[in-house]
């Protein structure tokens, strides 16, 4: 519940960043025979490629350290692991 609790935040924070960096009347910055006008800036959309990115490597990095926890502890209670794996 906790990997996928920090899964939809990190979604939810990107949803807002999306919606913050959204404008309209802006174009794309490709070089052809167009008038110029306002262009969109690409820095957002690669910061958050590279968010998204980030996350899920940081998602799968948690998921195998509970499968190898579950290995380890054949129970479901947190509380229980923690009490097993203090030093």
């Amino acid at each position: 519940m906790k990997i996928i609790s920090m899964d939809v935040m990190s979604t939810g924070v990107i949803a807002y960043y999306v919606l913050i960096a959204s404008r309209d009347g802006l174009f794309t910055p490709i070089l052809a025979n167009t008038q110029k006008g306002a262009y969109a800036d690409p820095v957002p959309q690669a910061v958050i490629l590279t968010a998204i990115v980030i996350g899920f490597s940081i998602q799968a990095l948690m998921l195998v350290g509970v499968m190898k926890l579950a290995q380890d502890n054949p129970t479901l209670e947190s509380n229980e692991i923690e009490k097993n794996n203090m030093p």
